[in-house]
Formats: C-alpha cells, sequence, structure tokens
C-alpha cells in the first residue's frame, strides 16, 4: 500500500505494540505519521496505542481517520466498536461492529465482540447468536465458548453453560476466568463436588484470584464446611481489601460458627457499605442487622447488578375472566424442607373450582417421602432445573400461568430470572425469602399488618397483599410423633427449667446470648436447651458462656432428627426464647403447634417480626416484647411464677384449636382472595397497590 510506510517499519511498530512497550510504539507511530500522513494503517494503530492508554475519544477520533482513507477498512470499524464498548456507548459500539462483519462477514471477533455488548446490554438471545456465528466461523475461538458460557450461566442455563465452559478450557487450560465461572454454574445447580474442584483449579491457574477464593467459600458453606469456609472468605479478603461481598460472607459465616469477635467490626463494616454502591447477596445480612431500609437498597443494588433486564412484550389482556386462575408456585425446595412442610397443605387446600394449581421444581429431584406428597397436591408438577431462567418463564407462559409465585427468593438455588423474564403477568414474592426483592418485576408481596407495618410499608418495593390474621402458611395435620421422649433420653435435668432456642446458629447474636445467660444466672438450675447446627458453634458458645459467669454444662445441645420427634422434643421445654434480628419462622410455628409457648421482641423488618405475626394470630400478644429489657422481665417472671407460665400453656394449647393460625383451610381461602384481588386489579388494567384481604 503505497499510503503505508514499508513492512518493516511496520513490522516493528507492531513489535513494540505488542510487548506493550507502548511509550516507545507512540512515539514511533507519531513519527511515522509525519512522513505518511495517509497511512489508515497508522491511524489505526495509534487509536489502538491511545485506546490502550484509556484515551477512548482520542482512538475514536484515531478511527475515523483511518475510515476516511480507507472506508472499507474493516479492522478499524472493529477497533471502533472496541472503543465505543469501553465507553459503555453499547449502541454506537453495535453499529461499528455491524460494519466491520458487512465488509468482513467472516469476521468472528467482530461477532464475538458484538456479543460480549449485547451481554452488555442484557440481550442475552441475540449475544448467544453472534457466539454461535463466530464459533461457525472459528470452531476453536477460545474467548467466544467463554463468552457464550457467561451468557448462558446469565440465563440460568446451568448445563449448557457448563458446556461451554468445557469446550474453553479444553482449548485453553489455563484459563482461570472459565474455570471459576464453572464452578459457579455448578454450584447453582447443587453440584458442590464439582463446584469445589473448578475453584481449585481456578486457583491453581491464577494464585492471587480472589472471586475464586469468595467463590469456594460460597460452596463450602453450603456444604456446612464452615472453617474452610471462613479461611477462603479470609484469603479473597487479603487478596482485595475491599471485597465487601466477601467481607460480608465471611461475617455471616462467622456468625453460624456463634464467632462473634468481630462484632464490633461487623456494625461498622455494614455502615461502612452503605457509603458505597457495592452489590452483595442480601441473604448474607439479613441476621446481621435489623434496617429495612438498608435491606431494600441493598437488594436493589443486588438484582440491578446480577439480573439483566429484559424486553418483555405485554401480556395481552384477556377478553374475559379466566374460570380457573392458574397458580404457578416456584421453588428449590419441593422436598423436606421449612418451605413444603407449612405450603403441603395450602397446595392440597386450593379450591379446584376456582383454582389450578402448579408445581414447578427448581431443584434437585429428592425422593423423601415429602416429594411424593407434594407432586400429588399439585394439578400440574414439573422438574425445571436444568432449564434456563428464560426457557422455565416461556414454559409457564406457554401453561398460561396468571399468577407466578417465588417460594425461594435469593436463598440457595433461587432463579430471579425466571421473573425477570416475566413467567406471568402478576409475580409475587412469598415465605422463601423474608424481605424484599428490590425487583420491578416483583409485583407483590404476601404479608400482614404485623409483619409490614403502613409505616414500613416504604421499605418493599412489592405491594403487600394483607391476610387479615398472619402471613405464614400452616399445615394443621402436622403429625407429631406419638410418644415424647423423656428428659432423661434427651439429656436434659429432669427437674430444671428448660429454656429452648432450637433454632439455626446464624440468627443468634450476642444481644440475646446475654439475656439468656443472665437469666441462667437468675433461674436456679436452669438450662439452656440449643440446636447443635455445627461443632463450632457449640465451642464457641460454651466459652461465651464461661465468659458471662455460667457453667457450659447448662448449655444442653441436641442433634437434628425426623420431624415429627422433632416436634415431640418441643414438650419437654418450658419456654421458647426467640432470636431478635432474624426470628424463628417456621421453627415458631412448630413450637407454638407442639404446646410451647414462644417469647419474641418485636423489631423493623422482615426477619424481625414474623414470630410476631404468629403470636398475633394464635392470640398470645402478652408473648410480644418490644425491648430488650422487657424480654428479659417477662421471660424471668414466666420461669418463676408457678402460676403464670401454666396458664399461658393452657391458653397456647386452647387457642391453638380455636384461633386462625393453624386453620388451613381459612388461610388459603384468604391467600385466594388476595390472588384474586390481584389478578382482577390486572384484568381491569390498574397498576399494583397494596390489597386487603377481608377475614
Amino acid at each position: 500500500m503505497p499510503n503505508d510506510p514499508p513492512a518493516e517499519k511496520l513490522i516493528s511498530l507492531f513489535h513494540l505494540y505488542n510487548q506493550m512497550r507502548l511509550e516507545q510504539a507512540f512515539l514511533l507511530a507519531s513519527q511515522l505519521l509525519i512522513k505518511y500522513p495517509n497511512s489508515g494503517v497508522l491511524y489505526n494503530l495509534l487509536g489502538g496505542l491511545n485506546a490502550r492508554n484509556g484515551n477512548f475519544d482520542e482512538a475514536i477520533n484515531n478511527y475515523i481517520q483511518a475510515l476516511k482513507i480507507r472506508p472499507d477498512y474493516a479492522e478499524a470499524y472493529y477497533n471502533m466498536g472496541n472503543a465505543w464498548k469501553d465507553k459503555c456507548a453499547l449502541a454506537e459500539a453495535i453499529d461499528n461492529y455491524k460494519k466491520a462483519i458487512t465488509i468482513r462477514p467472516d469476521y468472528a471477533a467482530a461477532y464475538n465482540n458484538m456479543g460480549v455488548t449485547l451481554t452488555m446490554l442484557g440481550d442475552l438471545e441475540a449475544a448467544l447468536v453472534c457466539y454461535e456465528k463466530s464459533l461457525r466461523i472459528a470452531p476453536n475461538y477460545t474467548e467466544a465458548h467463554y463468552n457464550m458460557g457467561n451468557a448462558l450461566r446469565e440465563q440460568e442455563n446451568f448445563k449448557k453453560a457448563i458446556a461451554s465452559y468445557k469446550h474453553t478450557i479444553k482449548l485453553s487450560p489455563e484459563h482461570a476466568l472459565a474455570r471459576n465461572n464453572m464452578g459457579v454454574a455448578y454450584n447453582s445447580i447443587g453440584e458442590f463436588e464439582l463446584a469445589i474442584q473448578s475453584y481449585n483449579g481456578a486457583i491453581e491457574n491464577r494464585p492471587n484470584y480472589a472471586e475464586a477464593y469468595y467463590n469456594l467459600g460460597n460452596t463450602l458453606t453450603n456444604l456446612g464446611v464452615l472453617s474452610s469456609a471462613i479461611e477462603n472468605y479470609q484469603k479473597a479478603i487479603k487478596i482485595r481489601s475491599t471485597y465487601h461481598a466477601a467481607r460480608i460472607a465471611l461475617l455471616n459465616a462467622q456468625r453460624y460458627t456463634c464467632f462473634w469477635s468481630d462484632s464490633e467490626r461487623t456494625s461498622q463494616h455494614i455502615l461502612a457499605l452503605e457509603k458505597t454502591s457495592v452489590s452483595v447477596a442480601p441473604f448474607n445480612t439479613l441476621s446481621l442487622e435489623d434496617s429495612p431500609a438498608r435491606h431494600r437498597r441493598r437488594s436493589e443494588l443486588y438484582t440491578k447488578e446480577n439480573i439483566k433486564k429484559v424486553a418483555i412484550h405485554p401480556f395481552p389482556r384477556p377478553a374475559v375472566l379466566p374460570a380457573r386462575l392458574r397458580i404457578g408456585y416456584f421453588s428449590a425446595d419441593f422436598k423436606k424442607h421449612p418451605v413444603s412442610y407449612l405450603m403441603i397443605k395450602v397446595f392440597e387446600t386450593h379450591n379446584r373450582d376456582s383454582f389450578e394449581i402448579f408445581g414447578y421444581s427448581l431443584g434437585n429431584s429428592i425422593n423423601d417421602g415429602m416429594r411424593d406428597r407434594l407432586v400429588r397436591g399439585f394439578d400440574v408438577f414439573k422438574e425445571v432445573r436444568d432449564l434456563s431462567g428464560r426457557e422455565i418463564a416461556l414454559l409457564a407462559q406457554k401453561d398460561r400461568i396468571d399468577i407466578a409465585i417465588d417460594l425461594t427468593g435469593y436463598t440457595k438455588q433461587g432463579r430471579p430470572t425466571i421473573f425477570s423474564n416475566r413467567a406471568a403477568p402478576i409475580q409475587i414474592n412469598y415465605l422463601g425469602y423474608p424481605g424484599t426483592m428490590g425487583a420491578e418485576f416483583i409485583d407483590y408481596i404476601i404479608a400482614d399488618q404485623n409483619l409490614i407495618p403502613k409505616n414500613c410499608r416504604r421499605f418493599y418495593s412489592e405491594s403487600p397483599i394483607y391476610l387479615p390474621h398472619h402471613y405464614q402458611a400452616q399445615d394443621d395435620e402436622l403429625p407429631i410423633a406419638k410418644e415424647t421422649p423423656s428428659r432423661e433420653s434427651l439429656g436434659l435435668p429432669e427437674s430444671a427449667f428448660v429454656f429452648c432456642a432450637i433454632n439455626n446458629s446464624h440468627k443468634i447474636s450476642p444481644s440475646e446470648f446475654d439475656i439468656w445467660m443472665r437469666l441462667l444466672l437468675r433461674v436456679n438450675g436452669s438450662v439452656l436447651w440449643l440446636l447443635e447446627t455445627n461443632i463450632w458453634m457449640k465451642s464457641n458458645l460454651c466459652r461465651e458462656a464461661l465468659s458471662r459467669g455460667v457453667d457450659p454444662d447448662r448449655l444442653i445441645f441436641t442433634q437434628m432428627c425426623s420431624h415429627e420427634k422433632y416436634l415431640a422434643r418441643f414438650r419437654q421445654a418450658d419456654l421458647y426464647l426467640d432470636t431478635f434480628t432474624y426470628n424463628a419462622g417456621a421453627t415458631a410455628s412448630n413450637a407454638l403447634w407442639s404446646g410451647l409457648p414462644v417469647l419474641t421482641k418485636l423489631g423493623e423488618g422482615y426477619t424481625a417480626r414474623m414470630a410476631g405475626s404468629l403470636l398475633n394470630s394464635i392470640g398470645l400478644p402478652e408473648l410480644i416484647t418490644t425491648t430488650e429489657f422487657q424480654y428479659e422481665e417477662v421471660a424471668y417472671k414466666l420461669a418463676t411464677d408457678p402460676v403464670l407460665l401454666p396458664a399461658v400453656r393452657r391458653k397456647s394449647l386452647l387457642n391453638r384449636v380455636s384461633s386462625p393460625l393453624f386453620k388451613t383451610a381459612l388461610f388459603t381461602r384468604h391467600l385466594e382472595s388476595g390472588y384474586s384481588q390481584a389478578y382482577h386489579r390486572y384484568f381491569e388494567g390498574k397498576d399494583p397497590e397494596t390489597i386487603f384481604v377481608q377475614p
């Protein structure tokens, strides 16, 4: 090309560029331009140098100049697309990639980078088309395989994503990013051992890979290997001191082990987090503080960063009301799980004259007895674990689901992209995730006015559907083992007052534990009965008790057992002591069902008001306190007054029969009324708003 420098000059220039000797390359290119002012190659290369230095506007001007000289210069269009992409001017980037491809239809890199840009825009379907075209041109294009895996993973099409990552690794065994992301995909479908192998492979190839250590910690937490999880979170933070998600995950894992030495630092970090726009997993903060305002903000940030906006075609509004509303329940926990224990009777008692009930199982199929009953409880039950979020949403649309209920939310194996793709005209957050989703694609949240008072509605992105008595479903035929185990067999002293706090260890904080220990000191011979969720929490709580002047032997730990036996055990306790920031939910209703009074302290957020909702419904408001002092004094009076506790216990047993709390059919009618009112608003063209279901 007569306008370009001699080949040896260009080779020298490319050599400097590829060696990242950018200053020398820039100087040489500038010198050559003086002699060869009409060289498109030089302007294109100068644009690359400016782009490498972050001078994107200068780079774009260089590419424009190159194209004035050579209008058919596909590489200049491609590079200008990259510069626009790096400037986050995504429409301009796509326009330039298209021009590059028009000139050079076999431009695999342009297809790939256009796919990356479309992924950034949230148009994953179009992005996947680009990656497929790129790979048809260049089947061994490593980055196209990797980027396709990322798009599939964002779609929650985890199995196909794993296949793409495997292609990437076959072509490039040292590809740490692919190994890490494959681990995330394996973790999402519950293949934890394979996830661990993937993360370890990523770390082997990149020893300072903070994200891989963090993700490894998450999987180990899911497996309950908390000491190793904590170690990996600490490694991630050591590599990147500002890694907020890892620090919150660390604090949450430590809370599971009842390690409280960093309690003050925990509060400080959470407050510091609010000054940033950093996304962290919302569930990890639920037990760390009671602040519904901050929880909403964190949920909104998480949704914005992790769930791509999808262009949704509006559902055609029906001309007439359906004879039967189709209700779709989506859950990863259709097995022996608290959500299923609470919901099973609701599924079974839905009015089939007015409702058709669909179940979509997002988790592993487990034949545990409960599963069979759940399948029978639905009119239609579908295993959808291996489908992407979009595919599940399209399936629900094909099934003509009117109302989609998310029973998982941001808990383990949750699939929010189902709902960002609009599985149904109306979408509701219920029960599985105790808090706001902070997502514009979730219309309602099931609640009651005790759970979400009027002055707290602003902390929820969803409109509440207020049920008249309580928010939490119950099974009023929940079986309890016929034989109550003896105190001796449970390791409990025969004549002692037994305070019970059988709950997940991450819910316990120093605040309530201080009170519990004071109660043991004030009530002679009393003991505290706890669930041993892991070996670390037992040793840590014993140490904490000793530091407060309490003999650790007065802490009695029990193990997990069958649900029927677990319910029977409650009969040997005297008083259930609730946790503060994250109340007992299913556990509180289980205790009340077994006849055990529950004492709670009312907080501000959803998780701090769950037990209060249940106690109001069963007619025991005297067991709802509002301050730590009141909580301690009521507990002390119940433990020492020979008349008071038996009276409360008799009232609890009587109210179990007469109150609304354990009337599943009544609850289901109220829930159905809420569904119907929500659908009527949609049918009439009205936006979601607060709904009050009448008793």
